[in-house]
């Protein structure tokens, strides 16, 4: 087994969320979040250093307030071509278990320590993963890579 890395990084829409973006005639109002999800990060959470990403500036005060008011986690803006640099300068991608659902996040998820990306995740995103999950983003689909996570790296929990 090789080492546990020490961060897990998720991008927030697509995978924490359902990736849809419901407008009116203001703008983004609403991003859909799935219910289960916090549940997985909360058992995990002792046990990695985490940050979630997000390159949706027009939406970030609805990320804010679930990532950071809510779970008390960590969000940082970084524009999606920025994202492998980023991430390599900052963490080390050996570092790094990575949650990514788009083409931009491929080569992230391709070159980290473990890469998850959802069921519904983009074919190259898919392709490039360590390990695809059983559900959807925004539901449940985080829960399920935490569970793959800690029974990779033989962590052992109590709920």
């Amino acid at each position: 087994m090789k080492k546990k890395p020490k961060f897990i990084i998720l991008d927030v829409d697509g995978v924490m969320t359902s990736g849809k973006f419901l407008y009116n005639s203001y703008g983004k109002v609403f991003k859909e979040f799935g219910p289960h999800d916090h549940d997985g990060l909360k058992i995990i959470k002792k046990f990695f250093k985490f940050l979630f990403i997000t390159a949706d500036k027009n939406g970030y005060s609805i990320s804010k307030k679930r990532i950071v008011d809510h779970m008390n986690f960590n969000l940082k803006i970084v524009k999606e071509g920025e994202r492998y640099n980023y991430l390599s300068d900052n963490f080390g991608l050996k570092n790094i278990i990575y949650f990514g659902d788009g083409i931009y996040d491929s080569k992230i998820l391709k070159n980290c320590a473990f890469g998850i990306a959802p069921l519904n995740a983009t074919n190259s995103a898919k392709k490039s993963a360590d390990y695809i999950t059983k559900k959807n983003s925004g539901d449940g689909a985080v829960l399920d890579g935490c569970m793959k996570i800690l029974n990779k790296y033989k962590i052992k929990f109590k709920i």
